[in-house]
């Protein structure tokens, strides 16, 4: 049986000054094709030295209160994943914690 593959390309325009301008992303089989973004971020884990590698972008027109949900979602999405990942119930729910003070604090908890 022949191996599957999914590709998910990411395309950022820059500026004069390579400050990204507009991010647009296609993932295929997600049902996404060139679909605009203000921001993104990415991680990969590097196996060999044990470290998490990163890629973290916004356009120079994102809001800075997007910005600030943005973070909030990806902090419980991270949660989530934390979960899945690990079945560590306890410090789940310490993650989560911590996303509703951090909506607190930041008051986008309306």
């Amino acid at each position: 049986m022949a191996n599957t593959k999914s590709k998910i390309d990411l395309t950022v325009e820059l500026d004069e000054n390579r400050i990204p301008e507009k991010l647009h992303w296609t993932a295929k089989d997600g049902g996404i094709t060139n679909q605009e973004a203000k921001a993104m971020m990415l991680s990969v884990w590097d196996s060999k030295t044990k470290e998490s590698l990163r890629i973290d972008l916004w356009t120079k027109d994102m809001p800075v209160d997007e910005m600030k949900v943005f973070f909030h979602q990806t902090l419980v999405a991270m949660s989530d994943t934390f979960n899945r990942a690990t079945q560590d119930e306890k410090m789940t729910a310490t993650m989560k914690d911590f996303c509703d003070y951090f909506a607190e604090k930041l008051e986008l908890k309306k």
